[in-house]
This record gives C-alpha cells, structure tokens and sequence, in this order.
C-alpha cells in the first residue's frame, strides 16, 4: 500500500489575478497535467487551476465499490491532499465559495467523496462518471450543508466501471447535505468525457458563477 506524495501543478491566472480556484482530479492512470486539457472545454477564465497528482497515478489500489478499509491508506492520503489543495486556495486569499472540483472517473469518486465529507458552500462541483466511495454507503460519514452549491453527475446508463445505482444513491445523499444537484445519465456513453457533458458543466455549474 502506498500513500501520495505532495505534489499538486498549478496552472491557469496566478492568485493574486484569480475570481476562483478549481480542483482537477484526474482518473486511474492518467496525470494531473492531462487533466488540465479540460480548461480549452470549460469555462475557466479568472480562475487558479490546481491539479493534483496521484504517486502510481491512482488514488487508491481497488475499486471504489470495494470496502473502505482495503483502499487505505491510500484513501486517506489521497483526500488529504485535495484538502491541501483546498487550503491552498484559501492561504491565497480564494474562499471556499469561490473553489470548485472537477474530477473524471477515479478522480470524480474523490471529488465527490471530499465534498460531502467536508459538506459547506462551494462553488460548484463536476464529477463525470463517480460517485461516493465504499461497499455500501452510510449517509452518517457525511455531514454539513452544502448551502445550494451546485454538483453536476454524469456517466453512461452503462458504465463498466461505475454502476448507475452507486451514482444515483450518491445523488440523494448529496442532496440531503443541501447540494443542488443535477444528475444526468447518457445511453451508451463510454468511459470518457463528453462534448455534451462539457457543455452541460458550463451551463450547469460555470456560467452560474
């Protein structure tokens, strides 16, 4: 088991010109640089890009479905450093109303898993293709009140990696925490990131900024 070296990549407008800050968290086997291609799809101008990257480029050994216990300490380690990339933001004079995340696959589970732990006013959250981590979910490891911040689920009606029941359970958890969240489900989408999905993020979490 291994857990994660501190290593988050800035990018986008420096702080000190920046309106808002966003979390990328990439998926399994890729790089936090790979995600930044993101910001020539979503609508990121005035904004501190903070990407960080996984060691062995995956958040944690199994998958998400797998009990808690078994992806650690790598978990842990993993959500403890988007929350150094959250506190990043804030030391730079960005509040957290003003942090968004956006995470595909393996990176959306975290996302998602990281903001309904820590449940409080963000700016918008864009998980394409995750959802809450474990073998079963347990709404008491959640707690705090999003406030209306808006959260954007995306994935294929069939994904071979995240069933739509774990997304769909994750949404009412959301939602019970106070997110306003649009989930939104793609017949036979594959395991990537859409152009339609982009789009959507924009007018869904972006352009209501």
């Amino acid at each position: 088991m291994y857990t994660h070296d501190k290593q988050i990549i800035q990018a986008g407008n420096l702080a000190a010109q920046a309106q808002k800050a966003v979390v990328l968290l990439h998926g399994r086997g890729s790089t936090g640089q790979g995600m930044l291609s993101l910001r020539n799809h979503l609508q990121l101008e005035d904004t501190l890009l903070l990407a960080p990257q996984a060691t062995n480029n995956s958040w944690y050994p199994y998958s998400f479905l797998a009990e808690i216990a078994d992806n650690q300490p790598a978990l842990d380690s993993a959500l403890a450093l988007v929350d150094d990339a959250v506190a990043e933001t804030v030391k730079l004079g960005i509040p957290t109303e003003q942090v968004y995340f956006v995470g595909f696959s393996q990176g959306a589970c975290l996302a998602v898993e990281y903001v309904a732990r820590h449940a409080k006013r963000y700016g918008g959250v864009v998980a394409f293709t995750g959802g809450l981590i474990g073998k079963t979910l347990n709404a008491m490891n959640y707690s705090g009140d999003f406030g209306g911040t808006s959260i954007l689920l995306t994935a294929g009606d069939e994904d071979p990696h995240v069933p739509l029941h774990r997304i769909e359970e994750s949404a009412e958890i959301l939602r019970g925490l106070g997110a306003n969240v649009k989930l939104e489900i793609y017949p036979g989408k594959p395991h990537s990131i859409s152009a339609d999905e982009t789009l959507l993020a924009n007018e869904f979490v972006f352009t209501s900024a």
